[in-house]
């Protein structure tokens, strides 16, 4: 879904997805989530409730509090918008983190 803001020709991408992490985005999940998000020039936040925090933030990310199964939107503005929405959504619809160890 693509907005504009009034008086400007600025477009913004937002998506909503679902945690599938079962232990939500904890610690290890979270840095991923930044390191990730910093590889776009793009602004990037997330919104979960009426909270909103920048994506390339360690202790914005970790205040969401975002258990599995919370539902969160993904905002992206600027020239990589598109591409930073796409990954950033694979990357928390996917179980980050959570690989069976033996």
């Amino acid at each position: 879904m693509i907005k504009y803001r009034i008086g400007e020709m600025l477009s913004m991408v937002e998506k909503e997805i679902i945690i599938k992490n079962k232990t939500g985005l904890h610690a290890r999940p979270a840095a991923i989530l930044v390191q990730t998000a910093n590889k776009f020039k793009s602004d990037i936040f997330l919104e979960k409730d009426e909270d909103r925090v920048n994506a390339k933030s360690i202790m914005g990310v970790m205040m969401l509090a975002a258990a599995e199964g919370s539902k969160i939107k993904i905002i992206a503005n600027g020239s990589d918008e598109n591409e930073a929405i796409e990954e950033i959504s694979r990357l928390l619809e996917s179980n980050i983190d959570e690989e069976e160890k033996v």
